[in-house]
């Protein structure tokens, strides 16, 4: 991918503004996961996320001094909103997961961009971009992105477990591509988990992932292959029945029978 290309993302001016704050206090500052993702592909960048080695309550100071309004409501996770321009920029702090269970994180900061890349869920999520438009793939996300694969960083089975939300970005992401290259070994792995993952997250949560998936490119993909739905689409459906979500049934699920009939 050639600087020029990748330029052009780091053009708008409330991305420029906001690295320009932490180069003069000498702070790197990357754009991160997925605005990179989706520009490589050729896709509307919806939101910007980036990441810093400065902690939460730096980053917080550094905005006061620059007038720059924030949304603090996430930064137990090190997360902060920030809206250089009156648009709307992540910037979370580098950090490691710990003691991760379900949905539920402890965290630990960190300056090593190799670590916070680690607790990313698919590699062509942990690409980074520079105020240079230097570009750092630390497990190969360009090379996925271009074969159309969908691969967790780590071992699948933890990675699950850290999070079940994890099950359903993952056939979420399928709908990224027109003909998504499918590893069936990965896919039964990730289907073992659906049972166990319905007893972790709420009906909405996973509601709120699947609507996502309408918004995607290719969202037949990601309830359906060679003409028969994934086993996610039918259990889930089963659960909802069986927990009397009307919301997710009517407005969720009766949603994905009409775009496959």
């Amino acid at each position: 991918m050639s600087n020029n290309k990748l330029n052009a993302l780091l053009d708008e001016e409330h991305i420029k503004i906001l690295f320009s704050i932490f180069k003069s206090k000498n702070i790197e500052l990357r754009l991160v996961g997925g605005s990179i993702r989706d520009f490589l592909i050729n896709r509307e960048i919806r939101d910007i996320d980036s990441a810093t080695a400065l902690e939460p309550n730096d980053v917080l100071e550094l905005l006061n001094e620059n007038n720059i309004e924030y949304d603090d409501f996430a930064i137990r996770y090190g997360s902060i909103i920030a809206y250089p321009n009156n648009k709307k920029i992540q910037i979370t702090s580098l950090r490691e997961d710990i003691n991760q269970i379900g949905r539920h994180t402890s965290v630990l900061y960190t300056t090593d961009w190799e670590k916070d890349a680690a607790r990313r869920d698919f590699t062509f999520n942990a690409l980074y971009l520079d105020e240079d438009a230097k570009l750092y793939d630390y497990y190969n996300g360009q090379k996925d992105l271009q074969s159309k694969t969908i691969k967790f960083i780590g071992e699948i089975e933890d990675r699950i477990k850290e999070d079940y939300l994890r099950i359903y970005r993952y056939f979420r992401f399928f709908g990224l591509f027109d003909l998504p290259l499918i590893n069936i070994k990965t896919q039964q792995i990730v289907e073992k988990y659906i049972h166990e993952s319905l007893a972790v997250l709420t009906n909405d949560v996973i509601r709120q992932e699947v609507l996502k998936m309408f918004n995607m490119p290719y969202p037949l993909n990601c309830f359906y292959q060679s003409q028969v739905k994934f086993k996610w689409v039918e259990i889930l459906k089963e659960h909802f029945i069986k927990t009397n979500y009307d919301l997710g049934l009517k407005k969720c699920l009766n949603k994905i029978d009409n775009i496959i009939n």
